[in-house]
């Protein structure tokens, strides 16, 4: 299995070995099958929202700056987490390294955090937009927008780095048994032996600092949006309005349901299955959704997919 070495008196893995989907070792063809295809299908349609958004004059707006990096976000976040899970279906190799488990540990706290981050500048864009549209062009310029872009990489790295170093300062002296597809922070935790109050500390401020305040954040911004379209007396500009800013609104009510599914659910109800198909929720389907998602709700976008579609014909 895995082999280990005696550090001052702390037991030091030199690996872990990832379970997977190994309890449904005799449906192993279909799982292989429909994460590969789940997988090119999200990647392959970010990246053609991403060249889409590069093309297109008319989409070089800031919010679709936005959407391109939560497209570039989200195909890093796939291809982080679901690395290990291929090379486990299709290879058979079940062992990661501890350098690589913290190293996808810390990619995958890193873009999770961020996302919450951009998510809630996009909210502060339709906000500027509708509820000051006069002053959007001023308030939301290049500077600005490439500011909170910044701000949000910078925000998920400073915010995954106390965790993940936390986590590998960890003595795991039972089993080094994964029973995930990744490195996924809460499975590591239960591995471990080590005095976790300090973790327990860090853990509270992380998640008022990447979670609560973004999501307090986005509720005030879309409360102020809402107020604003319901002053407006013309049905057709009310919903028009609302039509800028609701393709945003179901990407984050399904961002955030998924991720309290995820870590806040009853004890009663944790069970590694329902883990990981969380997990697989959140790291697949989610990023498979948003460029369907802001297409089928986007006029310029399907305007945009139209003139591609005959340039090719």
């Amino acid at each position: 299995m895995m082999s280990t070495m005696k550090m001052e008196n702390k037991t030091v893995t030199t690996g872990f070995t990832l379970l997977g989907f190994s309890e449904y070792s005799h449906q192993q063809v279909l799982i292989s099958t429909m994460v590969l295809l789940a997988f090119f299908i999200s990647v392959l349609g970010n990246l053609g929202f991403l060249i889409l958004m590069f093309f297109d004059h008319h989409l070089h707006k800031p919010m679709y700056f936005f959407l391109s990096n939560l497209s570039f976000l989200d195909i890093c976040n796939t291809t982080v987490t679901l690395s290990t899970l291929l090379d486990n279906l299709f290879t058979g190799n079940t062992h990661i390294s501890f350098s690589l488990c913290m190293t996808q540990l810390f990619l995958f706290m890193s873009f999770e955090s961020a996302e919450f981050v951009l998510l809630t500048a996009m909210a502060y864009d339709r906000y500027v937009a509708i509820c000051h549209p006069l002053r959007y062009a001023f308030m939301m310029d290049t500077k600005i927008c490439s500011s909170l872009i910044v701000a949000s990489w910078i925000a998920g790295a400073l915010d995954a780095l106390p965790i993940q170093v936390s986590i590998s300062q960890f003595s795991f002296c039972s089993f080094h048994q994964i029973n995930h597809f990744f490195c996924e922070p809460n499975v590591l935790i239960k591995l471990s032996c080590s005095d976790l109050h300090i973790l327990e500390i860090l853990i509270i401020i992380e998640g008022i600092v990447a979670t609560v305040l973004p999501c307090t954040l986005t509720l005030v911004s879309y409360t102020c949006i809402i107020k604003s379209i319901l002053k407006i007396r013309s049905t057709e500009s009310r919903s028009k309005a609302f039509s800028t800013c609701s393709s945003h609104l179901i990407v984050v009510i399904i961002f955030y349901v998924t991720l309290t599914c995820m870590y806040m659910r009853p004890p009663s109800l944790y069970s590694p299955g329902l883990d990981k198909l969380f997990s697989l929720l959140y790291t697949v389907l989610i990023p498979m959704l948003n460029p369907i998602i802001y297409s089928l709700r986007n006029q310029e976008v399907k305007n945009a997919v139209r003139k591609v579609s005959f340039r090719k014909l």
